[in-house]
């Protein structure tokens, strides 16, 4: 659910571009815009959070799903061959 502001979302994203580029203290910047400096900060933590949140791509999500089903079979497999092993090797020892 997203709340109206009364600043444009096109207004936030240059905020936080020339907070991020900028060698100026956010107080300052936020001053300068005629913004309260606690809703800038918010707006670039909010940035942050989302360039680090990961992206979901379906096609990588079914790629994974698609591998672990391999790996779990792989690991059932070397778990039979290890015991397959095991058994043939007290067999020769007899």
């Amino acid at each position: 659910m997203s709340r109206s502001s009364k600043y444009p979302e096109q207004f936030r994203r240059d905020a936080v571009e020339l907070v991020e580029s900028s060698d100026r203290p956010l107080r300052q910047i936020a001053r300068e815009l005629g913004v309260n400096h606690e809703t800038l900060r918010s707006w670039v933590n909010k940035a942050k959070e989302e360039a680090a949140a990961p992206v979901e791509d379906p096609a990588v999500t079914d790629e994974v799903q698609r591998l672990r089903k391999q790996v779990a079979e792989l690991q059932k497999e070397k778990e039979i061959l290890c015991k397959a092993a095991a058994y043939f090797a007290k067999e020769m020892d007899r």
